[in-house]
């Protein structure tokens, strides 16, 4: 009854923790996470009769469009300006996959590789363009289609909804479409069949998440896009290719398959082009149709999307009216950059908010603008679709220009009035509708700037009424000031919602911080509490107790605080590194001092020196802040020698830690399941070399090979790691009272559970994953090796938090560390999404999203805890003295929660960093990833301590019946 009692008060805090990080953690990004409020408010076409506009000559009787059934009813808020709309999303469009490469300082391979759309801008620049388009942050795909399609910002929280993205309930594009009677065909992405589940006249939608799979989503849409240009029965289609997103994220921009599938796209846009100029003749089926190819978002080099950076915000946008008109543009609304292109012609190229796409559209195809969209009409995308408004406007069929664009600017005003007013009625329902809303003095302003946009429209109006023929040339700069002062309040409204859109409730922000930081001290509480359970045996000589646990503090402290900074988050990994690395340099000094364990000392230093190379080298996965290791020995990438070395690393490193298992059970008694675990796990790296060769482009080995290696293989080894785990956790159930009590005993109980989950983890981190944890293995041994240091001393008597503090907080700064070296950073695009597919071609959500967790924790957290009782156990190795023994049981608890004291102060001081910071122009782009990052890992921090503690963790005996106990054995 005893042993029960005292092993439930060694494990209760851990769950206790647990409880009260979820409820912290809960209450906070409750008040942080909100999403804006979605209004229940769809936009009519009787509705504009409210408008100030309503009376515009954009609606007069005499300028009504009539809508092909000879009734003159074609138009809704604007005069509709095209008939059809074709749209190609390459998913993941780079903007430099687009532009000519003259417009960069330098020429990269995957440049260029879509002449067709230079082609068609240069040559025909009044009905073709090519936009920079800029997305809002977070840049994950789900948000870029919602903000597509209703105009507004989705908020952070909707990141992680997109493995499964629920159907859109507020005002969107696509719901106008179907609710004025317009025919809507999708193929693709069958991420569009889940926000619209019943919007679509055809649907043609292709599995998605399969990141390996470059071609399946790409060849549906070949299939059925030129059929159903040729067909005709649409009045809007969407084709959304996914291949070059795919690619990016498996192989990288500067890759041949990135290149292969860019060459395909241009055949693709090609062949559309061709198909839309064959029936764009008078009377054509596309005669006035509008073409746009265009991107969600970009990319960086490594294939990431997902944060805030100029790759992954900057895409495409080509858009072209198969009608050849002059420009309407005045110079004053037409800002573009111009160059040349690979044929040495003039190109010119603009700039387009994605915000601005929705009611862009919408105008031009005359249906009401989204209710909830705040995007303004775009002057150029609007002037390329005009060309059926303005008939004498065709190239060579007029002179008188001036009076054209002048026109056109009357119709661009009228446009731009319902726009602002459209706007200004969502912000004030939006105030009036949501708990918080907007600050009332800045929704005063842009009343303000409303107010005097209307006031000076009705003289403009009425001025330009009068015009007849060329006469109205002399409104011109009225017009173009009345249309300065639309756009100011449609700007001012953007700032406004990208500055105070997201409703914090501070309340609930300060509640859950405060109990993140009350668990502090309850950590405190228990460490002490536990430390009581056997008080007399909690007191260690050692001679630098006081001098390590001030400088373990101090690190900890600084690690804590530069999370204050966006600068130092940015430069996390780096951080951790040099505080790992300053610790390793004072325990060098410390060897000299004592003049023992030198060695340990020095490899310590050479091993944290191996890891910051490793991030900075070529194997962390955010190259764009990495430098290639190939390009420094003069060798490229793609050589053969590179290739074979780039293979061959990886597995010697695999054979090292294979080799050290070997030895360890050879010079180690264990216990024979204990034994085969290990062994197992040997044969785990025999598979995961097999899979790497068979995976090698080195050898052309046949397709049945290849697909062994690819899925066979790592379902082998899950499955092995699955009956290994099962086997341990059976085992210390059944013969928990057979065990012995030992020193030997706990590290092999260790090492089988860390062989366990090891290749499991090295098998999905790819290639480098051998190499980070070869010298994970080595820095671990060396923390170990010169824990022991300070035992040796002969004066002094310090708390077991004294004697643990140091290389406790070493163990947490190389676990930080690892994160960063095995390719991850706090950021969306920082998850290795390719990992979730190792194994597995098709997607399930569990299975995934598990797959998924271990990548991203595995090096970082569950080895690292995992492996704590290495510290422990290596301690009492070199301890003779009975009198000095520590209960493994009791100060393997000790550890345990200073670790993760450790692990709750960084996060603590994240969470305050985002309460002070919420504000800050990168919350979202930074802050915002970073806290859901490390709440995260705070979380399975916990699950895993709670685990650990069940498994490690034995009931504490007397010295007695420990003594008796071993005499039975």
């Amino acid at each position: 009854m005893k042993s029960k009692a005292s092993k439930f008060q060694l494990i209760w805090p851990f769950f206790f923790i647990l409880i009260i990080h979820i409820i912290g953690i809960l209450l906070f990004t409750r008040g942080f996470l909100l999403t804006r409020t979605e209004l229940p408010h769809f936009s009519t076409c009787s509705d504009i009769s409210n408008s100030p506009c309503s009376s515009s000559s954009s609606l007069s009787s005499s300028q009504v469009i009539d809508d092909g059934n000879g009734n003159g009813n074609g138009s809704c808020w604007t005069k509709p300006a095209i008939d059809r709309l074709v749209i190609v999303v390459f998913d993941a469009l780079r903007f430099d996959f687009v532009a000519p490469s003259s417009f960069f300082p330098e020429k990269k391979p995957w440049m260029d590789k879509l002449p067709i759309l230079q082609k068609l801008a240069a040559e025909d620049g009044t009905s073709a363009r090519i936009f920079k388009a800029i997305a809002d942050p977070p840049t994950t795909s789900l948000q870029r289609l919602k903000g597509l399609t209703t105009g507004g910002l989705p908020t952070f929280v909707d990141v992680g909804n997109s493995f499964g993205a629920p159907a859109i309930a507020e005002d969107n594009f696509i719901q106008q479409l179907v609710e004025n009677g317009k025919r809507v065909v999708m193929m693709g992405d069958d991420t569009w069949l889940q926000l619209f589940p019943h919007h679509f006249e055809k649907s043609f939608p292709f599995p998605s998440f399969n990141v390996k799979d470059l071609d399946t989503v790409d060849n549906g849409c070949i299939e059925h896009l030129i059929p159903s240009l040729n067909e005709g029965q649409f009045d809007v289609l969407i084709a959304h290719f996914l291949g070059v997103d795919h690619a990016g994220h498996i192989f990288g921009v500067n890759t041949e398959p990135m290149i292969h599938k860019l060459e395909q796209y241009n055949k693709v846009v090609e062949e559309v082009v061709n198909a839309l100029k064959k029936q764009s003749g008078p009377g054509g089926l596309h005669e006035n149709t509008f073409f746009v190819v265009m991107g969600d978002h970009g990319q960086t080099l490594n294939g990431d999307h997902g944060g805030g950076s100029p790759e992954e915000v900057e895409t495409s946008i080509f858009a072209m009216s198969l009608k050849k008109v002059q420009s309407f543009l005045p110079p004053e609304l037409d800002s573009v950059s111009c160059g040349l292109n690979m044929d040495s012609q003039q190109l010119c190229i603009g700039t387009v908010e994605q915000l601005d796409f929705a009611v862009t559209m919408s105008a031009m195809l005359g249906i009401p603008f989204p209710f909830g969209s705040i995007g303004r009409i775009n002057p150029q995308l609007f002037a390329l679709g005009s060309g059926s408004l303005f008939p004498e406007a065709f190239v060579g069929e007029s002179d008188n220009a001036s009076s054209i664009i002048v026109r056109w600017m009357q119709h661009y005003v009228d446009a731009l009035c319902i726009n602002a007013w459209q706007v200004k009625r969502y912000i004030d329902m939006y105030s009036a509708s949501s708990v918080i809303g907007f600050p009332s003095e800045d929704l005063l302003h842009v009343a303000d700037i409303y107010s005097q946009a209307q006031e000076n429209r009705l003289p403009v109006m009425r001025d330009s009424s009068l015009c007849i023929d060329g006469s109205c040339v002399s409104s011109s700069p009225a017009l173009k000031k009345q249309i300065d002062m639309y756009l100011h309040f449609l700007n001012s409204v953007v700032e406004l919602a990208r500055s105070k859109w997201t409703e914090f409730n501070l309340q609930l922000m300060v509640v859950g911080l405060c109990i993140i930081f009350l668990s502090l001290a309850l950590q405190v509480i228990a460490f002490k509490r536990v430390g009581k359970f056997h008080e007399s045996s909690l007191s260690v000589p050692s001679p630098r107790g006081p001098v390590g646990l001030l400088f373990a503090i101090f690190v900890i402290v600084m690690r804590a605080c530069s999370v204050l900074s966006n600068s130092y988050i940015l430069e996390e990994g780096k951080v951790a590194i040099f505080c790992l690395g300053t610790l390793a340099i004072i325990g060098l000094r410390y060897s000299f001092m004592r003049t023992k364990m030198l060695l340990e000392g020095t490899l310590l230093l050479l091993f944290v020196c191996v890891l910051r190379f490793i991030m900075e080298f070529g194997l962390s996965k955010q190259a764009a802040s990495s430098v290639d290791v190939a390009p420094m020995f003069g060798i490229s990438q793609d050589h053969l020698f590179w290739k074979f070395v780039s293979l061959c690393v990886p597995i010697l490193s695999l054979i090292m830690i294979a080799y050290l298992s070997q030895r360890y059970i050879s010079g180690n008694v264990c216990q024979r399941v204990q034994k085969y675990v290990i062994m197992g796990t040997i044969f785990c790296f025999v598979l995961i070399a097999s899979h790497w060769i068979l995976e090698s482009e080195l050898l052309k080995l046949p397709p049945i090979l290849q697909d062994i290696g690819r899925t066979c293989i790592p379902r082998v080894i899950y499955a092995i790691g699955i009956a290994q785990l099962g086997t341990l956790v059976i085992c210390q159930l059944l013969l928990r009272k057979k065990s012995p009590h030992d020193e030997n005993y706990l590290i092999s109980k260790t090492v089988s559970m860390l062989c366990t989950w090891s290749a499991g983890i090295i098998l999905l981190s790819g290639k480098q994953g051998s190499v980070v944890a070869l010298a994970a293995v080595g820095a671990a041994w060396c923390i170990m090796r010169l824990a022991n240091l300070e035992q040796v001393a002969k004066n002094g008597t310090f708390s077991c938090a004294t004697n643990h503090s140091l290389p406790v907080t070493q163990w947490s700064l190389l676990a930080v560390a690892l994160f960063f070296c095995t390719g991850h950073w706090c950021a969306f695009d920082g998850l290795r999404y390719g990992a979730a597919f190792v194994g597995f071609d098709e997607f399930v959500l569990v299975r995934q999203a598990i797959l998924l967790t271990i990548d991203t924790f595995g090096f970082s957290l569950v080895l690292p805890i995992l492996g704590l009782p290495l510290l422990v156990s290596h301690r009492h190795f070199y301890q003779e003295t009975s009198q000095f023994k520590l209960s493994h049981s009791v100060q393997l608890s000790q550890v345990f929660l200073m670790y993760g004291f450790i692990t709750t102060i960084s996060v603590a001081f994240t969470v305050l960093c985002v309460t002070i910071q919420r504000r800050h122009l990168m919350v979202w782009g930074l802050f915002a990833p970073k806290y859901v990052f490390d709440v995260v890992g705070l979380i399975l921090t916990d699950v895993f301590f709670c685990l650990a503690s069940l498994y490690y963790v034995d009931p504490v005996e007397d010295d007695s019946s420990q003594s008796n106990h071993n005499k039975d054995l």
